[in-house]
């Protein structure tokens, strides 16, 4: 769209949004410092100054239990990894309590709004702890993501496929809220770590300002294989590779980087923000209006705001992804002049 055109839209956006401006909403996102915040913390804000509606934030939730609250009503707007609605949608993992068929129900009710990568989960250890990769874990202490979390979910199948073994019977995993984590971490609780992590995060900046630590990018072979291949391409998840040395430039003295060639190796995880698919169509097009005019303000919030994809709504939907963009939001971003997948739109 050409930007005539588009601040033309904006103009009769703000001058409309006068009707929906005593909305309040709620929406529940993780603890702050990474790309999941930041987005929804931006929507907040610009919905706000826009007059469209009232947000009221509450972070360093759990996502698991974030995005069930949306899909029944309780939350209007919730931060999620693709993964967790197609848990949700089979009643499996953190959702098993609910079974198959509540589980499809709830994850039926769920739409997304804009996209996001959440982080690059890698292993890491402080050097003084003496971990030996990942071939070093048996019978150490992990600390793996939020009780109940997707996080959680995706470093435990890391470490499986990686190293064959299981949380509570080959090491032991250490779970605590986002909000935790660098203090725990810092703390000396946990022998090695395996988080989402961004490049640079507040997280990884503190903990490398605490001591030298050491990241292992995934085997060659391992990365190769038929198991990891097909679990990197599944919902919530995408194959990582970059250059060492931009790792080591961007992460600083404090971080050694080991992979058997010149390339660090790791799985992300993707996402985005979801609301109710009952939500106004209006409502949720004016939100997303507004937080793509602000997009990029929102890049230049965060030093890694350029890396996390933003403004890539064909991230990680389609497939066996349950979720569907709500359909204010595809016409928010077509009107943008981004393109949306037909297999991600809602109808």
């Amino acid at each position: 769209m050409k930007l005539t055109a588009f601040v033309s839209l904006l103009v009769g956006l703000l001058h409309s949004a006068a009707a929906l401006a005593q909305v309040n909403l709620t929406a529940e996102t993780t603890g702050p410092g990474g790309s999941t915040y930041l987005a929804t913390s931006h929507l907040a804000e610009v919905a706000g100054t826009a007059g469209i509606a009232n947000i009221q934030l509450s972070d360093g939730q759990t996502l698991t239990n974030a995005v069930q609250n949306v899909a029944e009503g309780k939350t209007d707007i919730a931060s999620t990894p693709h993964i967790l609605p197609f848990l949700m949608q089979r009643g499996v993992g953190p959702f098993g309590a609910l079974g198959a068929e509540e589980g499809a129900a709830l994850a039926g009710n769920l739409r997304a709004i804009y996209p996001y990568t959440l982080g690059v989960f890698f292993l890491y250890a402080y050097d003084a702890k003496g971990i030996e990769g990942w071939n070093g874990l048996e019978g150490k202490k992990i600390f793996n993501g939020p009780p109940r979390g997707g996080a959680l979910a995706n470093a435990r199948a890391m470490i499986q496929i990686v190293t064959g073994l299981k949380d509570g019977e080959g090491y032991e995993g250490v779970q605590a809220n986002w909000g935790q984590s660098t203090a725990i971490i810092s703390g000396g609780e946990p022998d090695a770590v395996i988080l989402p992590e961004l490049f640079p995060s507040a997280r990884i900046s503190t903990l490398g300002a605490s001591g030298r630590l050491t990241a292992w990018s995934l085997p060659q072979d391992i990365y190769d294989s038929e198991a990891m291949q097909k679990y990197s391409r599944a919902p919530g998840s995408a194959p990582f590779e970059t250059p060492v040395a931009e790792l080591a430039a961007i992460l600083g003295e404090n971080w050694t980087f080991v992979s058997e060639n010149n390339n660090f190796r790791a799985i992300a995880t993707i996402g985005g923000d979801v609301v109710h698919k009952d939500m106004d169509e209006d409502l949720v097009y004016q939100l997303v209006t507004a937080y793509i005019a602000a997009l990029d303000a929102l890049k230049a919030k965060a030093p890694f705001g350029e890396t996390v994809n933003y403004d890539n709504p064909a991230l990680g939907m389609c497939g066996a992804n349950p979720v569907k963009y709500h359909k204010g939001a595809t016409r928010a971003w077509e009107d943008a002049g981004y393109a949306i997948p037909a297999c991600a739109k809602d109808g």
